[in-house]
């Protein structure tokens, strides 16, 4: 009786659900992008359009680097330097060739890092924009090397370097030859500005580990993008260290600058301009737009 009475009252307050057909939305995995930070949704159209910025809390999203170029340099001025060169397996890592491959396949690049020679608003320079789709941009021996031939480079036609960094540290899977890396990458840098000539690094999100302690620190204008990650070992790691709780802005790119760590924070927006700006400013005679035209030939 009671379990009669039980389906009665259940029948009138929620039909079953056969009573009421549901449709099914066919809705596209990338329609929509929910903003990490605040929490905001926005069609993924407008983010894309607005940089990949959050336009409501300022929120910047990792770039790759084929995109952190376009929005960079001159359209058609990007000639690519050293591309083509691939990681090979120094110390028989278990797994790493096959990881490589698949990387590779994936993202269209052939290492970590896409360097070459470019102009910006004008300005010649030499360029470099590590992408952390690979291998979290950890710096193996071809990213080391490339690095380090860029700077030779700029040497030889004495044009300015401008490094977008964003990475994880060194490559594990490489053992001491990542380590190694980081030498040889200062070297390449300290080449250069003996040469008095002009570094910039952008720090994005994130710069940690070896290239936070190599290459990254060493420009003669450091820029951050706002809220960046920076740093080398983690907080936890840092806390249980010293045994003391740390900031909670620590290791963003406002609590270096506050620091002197960083000398600015450029929204995304304004880098192309700021960059272009800096290197005019910084410009010599031999380091002018002559050499290259729009379409990225070179003028013998």
């Amino acid at each position: 009786m009671i379990q009669e009475l039980f389906e009665q009252v259940k029948s009138r307050v929620a039909p079953p659900r056969s009573a009421t057909p549901q449709r099914r939305l066919d809705v596209p995995d990338n329609l929509l992008y929910r903003c990490p930070r605040c929490g905001g949704v926005v069609l993924m159209e407008d983010f894309e359009k607005n940089g990949r910025v959050c336009a409501e809390c300022g929120y910047h999203a990792r770039l790759a680097a084929p995109e952190r170029i376009r929005m960079t340099v001159d359209p058609g001025s990007m000639q690519e330097l050293d591309a083509g060169m691939k990681s090979c397996n120094p110390i028989g890592f278990e797994g790493y060739t096959r990881k490589l491959e698949q990387l590779q396949k994936a993202t269209g690049l052939d290492d970590a890092i896409i360097t070459g020679e470019c102009t910006i608003k004008g300005q010649r320079c030499v360029i470099g924009v590590m992408d952390s789709r690979f291998m979290m941009a950890s710096m193996g021996s071809v990213v080391g090397e490339k690095i380090a031939r860029a700077f030779e480079y700029a040497v030889r036609r004495r044009l300015p370097v401008v490094l977008f960094t964003a990475s994880g540290g060194a490559r594990m899977q490489e053992g001491i030859l990542s380590l190694m890396q980081m030498a040889k990458t200062s070297a390449a840098v300290a080449l250069h500005n003996d040469a008095g000539l002009l570094y910039i690094t952008v720090l994005t999100d994130p710069t940690t580990g070896g290239i936070t302690a190599s290459f990254a620190s060493l420009g003669d204008i450091i820029i951050a993008e706002p809220k960046v990650l920076v740093g080398f070992a983690g907080r936890r790691v840092i806390e249980g260290t010293i045994r003391e709780k740390l900031p909670e802005d620590f290791q963003t790119a406002e609590f270096l600058q506050e620091h002197g760590f960083v000398d600015m924070i450029v929204p995304r927006h304004d880098l192309r301009r700021t960059l272009g700006h800096l290197i005019k400013l910084h410009a010599r005679p031999e380091t002018d737009t002559a050499g290259i035209t729009g379409e990225g030939e070179e003028h013998v």
